[in-house]
């Protein structure tokens, strides 16, 4: 958390699991006082001793002025309706990964109770970040830095619970995003919750393959798994909880998958030239190609193609931190980069990925340095 800080403590985090550590640190650091509870003794004291806030039981009394939810998907609403009665005067928002749900609990308690006030201090929001690893052992207070967070106001929400929301996010160095709960749910069912679906159901086919087959794994298989390494329980409660939007991507994903079966099993039969078949795996290709030149690029901006350059690295303490030191040297700037592990073999292959008009240049001036290049065209 850099520059001037917008929100105003006391800070209550309710939860502190990996959301909820994460910001408490990240608040912390900021110089705002933060209170901490969570209905696990154990993973409220370690979020405590790793510097992420104040017990809140251990003081007699708190008014916060802002309240964030950092429960799972499932609870989220009762914690937010109950966070609403027991501060009247603090703004209070969630980060559960479904809105839909938790803001029509708010709703029917303002309508039930007569009480406007508690819907205009509601606004639901969504930090797009997260790990594999869960809890508040894996808390970092970075989390945020550089990505979407999703505020998701609605009808009744007052213009100071709104600007409290998107203060914090900005705070916590994450772009705002302001949707409302439906958009959200839906977009975040097509680029979070139907992908880590499909990931786990691939991984899934892992579980009694073959050593030989394993054994074969490239970083192709890395990538497309790498999120199945998930924590199933929370996972669980957050794709029941979006089941609708879900079910919609998954009936359009399930008519391609049909489709492309079935042109594959007449290839099986009758050969890889049968009528449809090669032209009907093409497509799926070509629309494959269409869709990740969707996906924003670097900082968010308009997808750039870069080009790769692939470096045998060994497998040893620094190379790698040595192979970007002399690609700054050369003044080449790494825009992304993946390793790949040769099996049984002590090395790897660093794929760099850099402007394409420094290309030629980064590999010429590796070999000159002593580095393997894996060269699509000759370096020489």
């Amino acid at each position: 958390m850099a520059g001037a800080v917008g929100t105003h403590g006391p800070v209550l985090i309710i939860g502190s699991g990996l959301l909820g550590a994460s910001l408490g640190l990240a608040l912390s650091r900021g110089g705002i006082d933060v209170f901490l509870s969570d209905a696990s003794p154990t993973s409220e004291q370690l979020a405590v001793d790793m510097g992420a806030g104040r017990a809140l039981q251990t003081v007699r009394t708190v008014e916060p002025l802002l309240v964030v939810v950092a429960t799972p998907p499932d609870v989220a609403g009762e914690c937010v309706v109950r966070a609403l009665q027991d501060y009247p005067e603090a703004v209070v928002t969630d980060v559960a990964s479904v809105k839909s749900a938790v803001q029509q609990e708010v709703l029917e308690l303002a309508t039930s109770t007569g009480d406007a006030t508690l819907a205009a201090r509601y606004v639901g929001s969504h930090p797009m970040a997260g790990r594999e690893r869960s809890g508040a052992g894996a808390a970092d207070p970075d989390l945020f830095i550089g990505r979407p967070w999703v505020v998701v106001a609605h009808e009744a929400s007052s213009n100071k619970a709104i600007v409290a929301v998107r203060t914090l996010a900005t705070d916590v160095g994450a772009v705002v995003v302001q949707l409302d709960a439906s958009t959200h749910d839906h977009a975040v069912a097509l680029v979070s919750h139907v992908p880590q679906l499909v990931s786990s159901l691939l991984a899934a086919r892992l579980a009694d393959a073959p050593s030989e087959a394993l054994s074969l794994a490239g970083q192709g298989l890395r990538d497309t798994t790498r999120i199945a390494a998930s924590d199933p329980r929370l996972w669980t409660v957050i794709l029941a909880g979006n089941a609708g939007p879900i079910t919609q991507v998954l009936d359009a994903l399930s008519d391609d998958l049909n489709a492309l079966r079935e042109h594959l099993h007449r290839a099986a039969q009758g050969g890889p030239l049968t009528g449809g078949s090669v032209g009907a795996v093409n497509r799926v290709m070509e629309a494959g190609n269409r869709g990740v030149e969707r996906i924003p690029g670097k900082h968010g901006g308009v997808p750039v193609h870069f080009a790769e350059v692939e470096v045998l690295v060994p497998d040893e303490p620094g190379e790698l931190g040595h192979l970007f030191t002399e690609l700054g040297s050369i003044g080449v700037n790494i825009e992304d980069f993946t390793v790949d592990h040769a099996a049984r073999q002590r090395v790897g292959v660093a794929r760099i990925m850099v402007d394409p008009t420094r290309a030629r240049e980064a590999e010429v001036e590796l070999v000159k340095r002593g580095w393997r290049i894996i060269a699509h065209a000759s370096t020489e």
